[in-house]
């Protein structure tokens, strides 16, 4: 058995990545620097493979405890946290980018702050020294969200958190969840804490997405949205939802129904009949039954596995072979 570590690095490759080597270099010369022993998980999704290579050199090189987790698949972030939180063995885990976002340094005051009580550290990038386009699309962002949640976190995106063990063990993250795991924790009574931690200069570069990303980032927020007001309450929103939909269709139907009683005409083929009926239908049955797919979904996430894992590679692995598929 191996002795277990004081903190363990998760590391999902997904997406993007830089230097893996020289960014393993500086997070384990910084945490060994403050006396603790550490293990670190690098979670590959299978677009990304090229990496392994590097990674299984970095492996076989070091003499510390480093495992390679190479998904059988394209499943994203959310899962590659799953997979690595699930494998981590430390009382403490830090999640980081595959690429320098943060300066490593902000380990020891996240750490400091974990052990003054609080349950999930996340790192801000402050001061930025990206474009200002990058700041604007951020701010927005968190200005949405924190309007529609109530929060007050300012770089939720940030790769880089601290936590506790059972605050892993309570996350529940799916999806495109993974950006709001402060505002998961917090809505579960966990103490999130916000870390000033100055920004690298490697990640100054404008990023641009297609409008499908930008429109996928306002569904998780309504989803985000929706799991922290009314996971524990669905028929205040179904019941808002429902009651004027109904409404609406109601109305329709009574001013048909007085126009037929006061002989003012036939109804029977008018469109508007059959609106205010589908309206009523629709009120009743079409948005609740898909929000409440959305609360099964959140409930169950953590029986439900939408990824798959091709390969782990612990340290006394010789080879890698390639995942057939």
């Amino acid at each position: 058995m191996k002795p277990v570590p004081d903190v363990s690095v998760v590391i999902p490759v997904v997406e993007r990545h830089g230097d893996l080597a020289l960014l393993f270099a500086e997070l384990s010369s910084e945490i060994e620097a403050l006396g603790r022993t550490a293990e670190y998980i690098f979670i590959v999704d299978y677009r990304e493979r090229e990496v392994i290579p590097t990674l299984r050199e970095l492996q076989s090189r070091s003499e510390r405890d480093v495992t390679l987790v190479l998904l059988g698949g394209t499943f994203g972030e959310s899962s590659a946290l799953t997979v690595g939180l699930e494998r981590a063995r430390g009382e403490v885990i830090v999640t980081a980018a595959a690429y320098f976002q943060v300066e490593p340094s902000g380990i020891r005051p996240a750490l400091e702050a974990l052990d003054g009580g609080a349950d999930l550290v996340i790192g801000r990038r402050h001061p930025r020294v990206d474009s200002a386009f990058n700041r604007l699309q951020s701010a927005l962002f968190h200005g949405l969200v924190n309007w529609m949640t109530g929060s007050r976190f300012k770089d939720i995106s940030s790769g880089f958190r601290a936590m506790k063990r059972r605050v892993a063990e309570e996350l529940h993250v799916y999806g495109g969840l993974h950006r709001f795991i402060p505002i998961l924790a917090q809505n579960q009574g966990f103490r999130v804490e916000e870390l000033a931690i100055p920004q690298r200069n490697e990640d100054r570069s404008t990023r641009y997405y297609g409008i499908a990303i930008y429109l996928k980032r306002v569904l998780d927020v309504l989803t985000i949205f929706f799991l922290m007001k009314f996971t524990r309450r669905p028929l205040r929103f179904f019941g808002l939802i429902g009651l004027a939909v109904s409404a609406a269709g109601g109305a329709i139907t009574l001013y048909l129904g007085v126009y037929r009683i006061l002989d003012m005409g036939a109804i029977a083929g008018r469109p508007l009949l059959l609106l205010g009926v589908l309206l009523i239908v629709l009120g009743i049955q079409t948005l609740s039954l898909g929000l409440l797919g959305e609360i099964i979904i959140f409930t169950h996430a953590r029986s439900i596995r939408d990824y798959q894992v091709a390969e782990v590679i612990e340290k006394s692995a010789v080879a890698v072979d390639e995942p057939v598929g």
